[in-house]
């Protein structure tokens, strides 16, 4: 693996994770590790037969984001599949609960939110950290995050209807935040993806009266791998982007 290009993705069953998942198998000489719930369910060998590039690999592997003992069960099945480095952490996958007025948000939502939005990512970033030192590059942790979770904008973007989503969210970003301050190494950074046709991006553009969301999943993806290849440490990391325009969110 040392001369293999590899990036770890969680959530690449549907949505803007299995469009990151199939863009970066067709480049050549990939390592490719993706995070599905169960890897022995169904999904699991329809994403092993997408296409690849030469020299390009998938490994899929079991994670389930509020699951304390997944992470270190993925890691051994990478150290046995010979993986001695991860140059990319995408931590995409997360949970969004059904929009609604803020004086009827289901409290048992908002604490699954954060269960899997906020703390599911510092499981894996645990688990991930050793392989990411190992890294010949610079390694790079690329959150997923959404423009709910900017604190400043929770009124232009009536966020409050999507309470959840959005604290979780902020609360993922923080933490995102805080790798970057923590470790001088890694270039750590929230990106927004757009309003995008997946299910829950439609949902939320069905919220704000519109018949669908606006970014559809090839373009959101190729500007959001746009913007983790040109990633750096002193213009990217510890920043809120909005990948869509290439704008900086406030946090």
């Amino acid at each position: 693996m040392a001369d293999s290009t590899v990036v770890f993705i969680t959530g690449v069953g549907k949505g803007i994770g299995r469009g990151l998942l199939e863009v970066y198998l067709l480049r050549p000489n990939y390592t490719v590790i993706g995070s599905i719930r169960d890897k022995h369910a169904p999904i699991a060998n329809e994403l092993k037969q997408l296409p690849k590039a030469e020299g390009t690999k998938l490994i899929i592997v079991s994670i389930e984001a509020t699951s304390a003992t997944d992470v270190p069960k993925a890691m051994d099945d990478l150290a046995a599949a010979g993986i001695d480095h991860v140059d990319i952490a995408i931590p995409n996958s997360g949970f969004t609960p059904t929009p609604g007025p803020l004086d009827t948000a289901d409290v048992s939502e908002v604490i699954k939110a954060i269960n899997i939005n906020a703390v599911g990512p510092i499981y894996l970033y645990k688990g991930l950290l050793p392989l990411l030192e190992k890294s010949k590059k610079s390694p790079k942790w690329a959150a997923m995050s959404t423009g709910a979770a900017s604190i400043t904008r929770v009124e232009p973007h009536s966020a409050h209807n999507v309470l959840a989503y959005g604290m979780s969210k902020a609360g993922q970003n923080f933490f995102t935040q805080a790798i970057h301050s923590a470790h001088p190494w890694i270039i750590s950074f929230a990106m927004h993806p757009g309003l995008v046709q997946t299910e829950m991006g439609n949902l939320g553009a069905r919220m704000m009266g519109l018949e669908q969301a606006p970014d559809t999943i090839e373009d959101s993806v190729n500007k959001v791998i746009a913007v983790i290849d040109g990633a750096t440490r002193e213009n990217t990391s510890g920043k809120f982007l909005n990948t869509i325009d290439g704008t900086e969110f406030p946090w």
